[in-house]
């Protein structure tokens, strides 16, 4: 292990080694890495653990300097361990350039089918038995690792302390179909409001749009598109989002000599915020999350855009209505325009048509939880139903909600100290 400081903790590097598929023990082994963090003033007391899961799927854990946002507040009281979860940051990473050495696309479709919360989950707990000797610990969720959480209550409750989510209340048995039929008229709301806030940017997104479906530029091998234009509106999921995306817009044309045409600064500023270079797992992984039993997710939120025209960019270019934005959605074309996921594409495919996937959530014993549990649930969440999420939340015995308007999916990142505060004493039922 190594241990280092920033400003107010101590961190310490820590790995470990897991099964690759649970079921297997004795098989194959991958790497889990963990960043222990403690405040230096209590380094050397005995705390409890708090297990930190990121969203996602395919993010490691937030890379905090020193104290900022929620961690502060956590290190009062415990030993932080910020987990990237198999596949993501630091532990054993699955993208274009590791992925070939499992074999072909069938060999890494099937590798990565142990990458979901059930795996994960299981990650943690051995994780547990080394660092608490066996003691429970507090689980922290945000988004994916709120829907990794309630895998955690439903499959191995008798390690958790308590449980706090944000954002990241799953429905317990809905397909991939339903989360996104339920997504397009969230993220139409979503944009119908940027657009209320900045109508300027109608005009601005129909002359972009209308430019990268003539011309189909290039930006570092990306191919830019109408289509991956639209995937911008992943951003309008949080607090600052509508901003990020109107200062994006506003300097995208540039005049040279020969005619006005998109800025460098506007297609590197597209090209960042449309790859996967960092995070391939959310588009490998973003659909299977859903996938529970026998039935395939077959790039479910490509199919539903379908019910819903007033998304097609083409056909609102044909007509003087906006080009609307799209959200946390994965499509086929993602694996034809992005280099970063381009070798994958047959990978995807297949993880697409499977239809083994286990069932993830456990409604009896959930019903019958004694985990202490408190969730913050963004009345206006764009990426998580809030519908579902109030009836998982009624599903799981004894747990606490927070409703509240005053945060979009990013919450405890925007909300820091004051997020944590508010779901540790509904947890604790100080509230």
């Amino acid at each position: 292990m190594t241990s280092y400081r920033q400003p107010g903790v101590v961190l310490t590097d820590r790995r470990f080694t897991v099964p690759l598929d649970h079921s297997d023990p004795g098989g194959e082994q991958i790497e889990v890495y963990g960043r222990e963090a403690v405040a230096a003033s209590r380094a050397g007391e005995e705390l409890p653990w708090l297990v930190y899961l990121e969203g996602g799927p395919g993010f490691g854990a937030r890379r905090f300097v020193g104290t900022e946002a929620w961690l502060g507040r956590a290190l009062r009281e415990f030993r932080v361990l910020l987990l990237d979860q198999r596949g993501t940051g630091l532990s054993t990473p699955a993208n274009r350039q590791t992925l070939p050495l499992r074999g072909g696309p069938r060999e890494q479709a099937d590798y990565l089918a142990h990458f979901r919360s059930d795996s994960i989950v299981r990650d943690c707990e051995l994780i547990r038995q080394r660092l608490t000797g066996g003691a429970p610990w507090t689980v922290l969720g945000q988004s994916f690792g709120g829907f990794c959480a309630v895998r955690y209550l439903s499959a191995a409750p008798e390690g958790l302390k308590e449980v706090l989510i944000t954002g990241g209340l799953p429905s317990l048995d809905a397909h991939a179909d339903d989360v996104y039929r339920a997504a397009y008229p969230r993220i139409e709301r979503k944009v119908a409001a940027h657009y209320a806030r900045y109508p300027q940017d109608v005009e601005r997104a129909r002359a972009i749009a209308a430019h990268l479906a003539e011309h189909r530029p290039e930006s570092a091998g990306h191919r830019l598109t109408p289509e991956g234009f639209q995937s911008l509106g992943i951003l309008l999921g949080t607090g600052s989002g509508s901003h990020q995306l109107h200062y994006l817009l506003e300097n995208a044309f540039v005049r040279t000599p020969g005619a006005t045409e998109l800025s460098d600064t506007f297609q590197e500023a597209m090209r960042t915020a449309a790859s996967f270079a960092g995070h391939p797992l959310y588009a490998l992984l973003h659909e299977a999350i859903y996938g529970q039993g026998e039935r395939a997710t077959d790039w479910a939120a490509e199919r539903v855009r379908g019910e819903f025209p007033q998304f097609d960019a083409a056909t609102a270019l044909k007509g003087d209505g906006p080009v609307l934005f799209t959200g946390e959605t994965i499509h086929p074309w993602h694996f034809d325009v992005d280099p970063a996921l381009r070798p994958l594409r047959e990978t995807a495919e297949l993880l697409a048509r499977r239809t083994d996937w286990p069932v993830l959530y456990d409604a009896e014993r959930l019903a019958a939880n004694e985990v202490p549990v408190a969730a913050a649930v963004y009345h206006d969440d764009m990426y998580v139903d809030t519908a579902d999420s109030l009836r998982t939340a009624a599903a799981i015995r004894g747990l606490r909600t927070w409703v509240t308007n005053e945060y979009e999916h990013d919450g405890v990142r925007a909300g820091g100290p004051r997020v944590l505060d508010r779901l540790l004493s509904l947890v604790r039922d100080e509230a």
